[in-house]
């Protein structure tokens, strides 16, 4: 696997999210991008935080508890998680500032190894500010897969309409098909 291919279902989702979605399933099987320094290289690449963040042992162990604490978060419940999530955010902290063409932010870390998880948590409470109600898991079963429901009216279901949607029409369509094997 090369810094440049990513193997992950479903990129492109905001960065908490993107983060999120390093664990998916294949065959009945969790699969990890972040299961190594070589894996999390893949993830800032394809997030672009290639060129800030080197891809080493400690920035894959602060990026998973970051990984770990939005989890609790998104998939338990904000009073569960906020604890594991503070502490990633406390690892960094934003410098406002003002530049020729406005104002603008600047992220600082004490340790640049927290970078990547960090600037997921801190994506994760612009969500919350802006759509909580947006931010979704997969609606089929044997889906981990996280999004951000951009659609007009907020009813998307799926991570994907080609692969889960399509599975779950077609698991309705069989049920109705041969109610015997259902």
């Amino acid at each position: 696997m090369s810094a440049t291919t990513d193997p992950r279902p479903l990129v492109g989702e905001p960065l908490a999210l993107d983060l999120l979605n390093t664990r998916w399933m294949r065959d009945g099987s969790v699969q990890d991008l972040l299961s190594s320094p070589r894996g999390l290289a893949v993830w800032l690449g394809s997030a672009g935080l290639g060129e800030r963040f080197e891809a080493n042992p400690i920035t894959l162990l602060h990026t998973k508890i970051a990984r770990d604490a939005l989890h609790a978060v998104v998939d338990g419940s904000l009073a569960q998680g906020a604890e594991d999530l503070d502490l990633v955010l406390d690892q960094g902290r934003i410098r406002a500032t003002v530049t020729a063409e406005g104002p603008g932010e600047i992220p600082e870390f004490e340790d640049p190894r927290w970078g990547p998880g960090w600037l997921a948590a801190r994506n994760y409470l612009e969500l919350l500010s802006t759509a909580p109600d947006r931010i979704r898991r997969c609606a089929h079963d044997a889906c981990i897969l996280h999004f951000l429901d951009t659609s007009r009216n907020g009813t998307r279901r799926w991570c994907s309409m080609a692969s889960c949607g399509n599975r779950a029409k077609a698991s309705r369509h069989y049920a109705r098909a041969n109610p015997r094997n259902a």
